[in-house]
């Protein structure tokens, strides 16, 4: 009893250490992108927000990959050194591979991103290979549960991206330089990786199951599913610039930062959660439990937006936003269900579920037709919850039925 209790407490304390170095990534992460805002002025900071948001399309590749070794190691227990060996040696082919295609198309990244400097399509590229090899590495130590190891991995992946950025950009205010901030701050958690996990490699053979091409098959379908989920999360601050005057859609993008910061809030849920999730022995707790936490969280954000929205216009622009503070609480519930809903997504790639994924393309072209037929901010905002909303209610009610299911005797390997 005594053990138990003891590893309960430890597991718990592990669990708070990645909810806390999560949280610091992030605030890192948001300080560097407002001071770089302030430093290298409007028109630099454009290019360099540019290209932001294309390594966040990239990412899903990484992400794809740190499901992967996340979802293997976590359920075939035994083979855990031999996959951790394959998915490190696939992730170092295909982080290469990627910066050598990104390297090739940097002169179409620099026309496609009006950045009039080949130079930081060039660093972009280059940014992709560490930011790749963090993903497996990650997965490696979210799979084995290595929660410790896991909290300064993330803290590697902030900090220095906020002290070494800031640096860079004071000596050279401008995109490339902000840039490259970005990108020596991805190798530092690539360090961190490969110190942890510096004693584990091992040339042991996996099972057939755990090839490299049955890996990357997986990395592939996670990389399509986690792009959908993004393309839903971001499809509206498009609309809104189409379909809202100028002065409207920058109202709308202000109230999406509280949408942001909710959805960003309970990100270390998921990544404890992600490897229960992936058990089926566990599926149905962890799922439950998970729901339970992001909800209450996103209560109390949404009540705080509420009752103290003169506080959160601070956060969220100030009195030149003012006009969207009556609907603070509505983003709030708008991140709320979208941090359910990824959730959600994680929990269809825990059990590698395929038809899912259809009723996220679904929801995406939902939000697209219906959001092209409003003309205002509430009116916006109310279909992306509308949706959003209705995916997470059949989402969950797939997941809990097939959580519920008798778990299947493991098949035999082939002799």
């Amino acid at each position: 009893m005594g053990d138990e209790t003891g590893l309960a407490t430890r597991r718990s304390f592990d669990g708070s250490a990645v909810a806390v170095a999560t949280s610091i990534m992030n605030v890192a992460t948001y300080g560097f992108t407002m001071i770089a805002a302030r430093i290298i002025g409007p028109s630099e900071y454009g290019a360099f927000a540019a290209c932001l948001g294309l390594l966040i399309v990239v990412q899903v590749g990484a992400l794809g990959l740190q499901a992967t070794a996340a979802r293997r190691i976590a359920v075939d227990r035994g083979n855990v050194a031999a996959i951790e060996s394959a998915i490190l040696s696939l992730t170092t082919k295909v982080a290469g591979g990627a910066g050598v295609l990104m390297l090739m198309l940097a002169p179409a990244i620099d026309v496609l991103l009006n950045l009039d400097s080949l130079a930081t399509a060039v660093v972009v590229a280059i940014a992709v290979v560490p930011l790749t090899i963090a993903g497996g590495q990650a997965g490696i130590l979210q799979g084995e549960r290595r929660w410790g190891a896991l909290a300064v991995f993330y803290l590697a992946g902030g900090i220095p991206r906020l002290l070494v950025g800031t640096a860079i950009i004071l000596w050279r205010p401008d995109a490339t330089a902000a840039i490259t901030g970005v990108a020596i701050g991805f190798v530092f958690p690539v360090l961190v990786g490969w110190w942890v996990l510096r004693h584990r490699r091992t040339s042991a053979e996996a099972a057939p199951e755990h090839s490299a091409r049955a890996m990357l098959r997986e990395s592939a379908h996670n990389s399509q599913v986690l792009f959908v989920y993004f393309s839903l999360s971001s499809v509206d601050i498009f609309l809104a610039r189409h379909v809202l005057d100028e002065h409207d859609a920058g109202l709308y993008a202000a109230g999406l930062i509280m949408t942001k910061v909710m959805l960003f809030l309970p990100q270390f849920i998921v990544v404890i959660a992600f490897p229960d999730m992936a058990t089926p022995a566990n599926r149905q707790r962890a799922l439950v439990r998970s729901l339970l936490a992001v909800s209450g969280l996103g209560l109390v954000v949404v009540a705080g937006a509420w009752v103290l929205s003169g506080v959160a216009m601070i956060f969220v622009g100030g009195s030149n936003f003012g006009e969207v503070e009556d609907l603070l609480w509505v983003f709030a519930v708008l991140g709320t269900v979208l941090a359910m809903l990824q959730l959600q997504v994680y929990a269809v790639l825990a059990r590698q579920g395929r038809r899912a994924v259809m009723l996220v393309w679904g929801a995406l072209a939902a939000v697209v037709a219906l959001g092209l037929q409003v003309d205002t901010v509430a009116g916006l905002v109310g279909v992306v919850v509308g949706v959003d909303s209705v995916l997470l209610v059949v989402l969950t009610v797939i997941s809990l039925r097939i959580a519920t299911r008798p778990t299947p005797p493991p098949t035999p390997l082939p002799a």
